[in-house]
This record gives structure tokens, C-alpha cells and sequence, in this order.
């Protein structure tokens, strides 16, 4: 069965609360290009290291590997289970 992207659209990603936080993961990836810690195709993605409501100050970001960024356990409902990092 094939993707219905104008449904997720519709239902998920055009909601305002998301349109926001999707602006301000866009805006810390900026702000690392911006100061040479990350590179286009790279690879890489920028973390918020308290959550993406912690904001984009340095003290919050750091770029890590898509792997390490994309894999957080989770639960039934696909909430993540933050681990405490090192």
C-alpha cells in the first residue's frame, strides 16, 4: 500500500505546532552550517540535546550521526524513551 503524503500532510505535518517545530529544526541546522561543525550530505543531523523546546542556543545543539539521532527506543504509541546520554 502506497504512502497517502497529502493525508499525512493534511493530518500531521500542516498543523501549525508542527510547521514551528520543523522551522526550528531547520533554523539549528542553519546556525551549524552557518559555523562550520556541519556540512551539506554530510550525513549528519543536528540534535537538541534537551529537546527541540530546550531551543537552538550552542549549549543545546550538536551534530551526531543520523544512527545515533534516529534511535531512541519507543513506546507502543511511538513516543521516544529518552535515554540519559554521557
Amino acid at each position: 500500500m502506497a504512502r497517502n503524503y497529502k493525508k499525512e500532510y493534511a493530518r500531521y505535518q500542516g498543523k501549525p505546532a508542527q510547521i514551528k517545530r520543523r522551522a526550528l529544526r531547520n533554523a539549528a541546522r542553519r546556525k551549524m552550517v552557518k559555523a562550520g561543525r556541519a556540512h551539506k550530505g554530510d550525513g549528519k543531523d543536528v540534535d537538541h540535546k534537551r529537546g527541540i523546546s530546550g531551543g537552538n542556543s550552542n549549549k543545546n545543539l550538536r551534530v551526531v550521526s543520523k544512527h545515533t539521532n534516529r534511535s531512541y527506543p519507543r513506546t507502543k504509541t511511538g513516543k521516544q524513551i529518552r535515554r540519559r546520554r554521557k
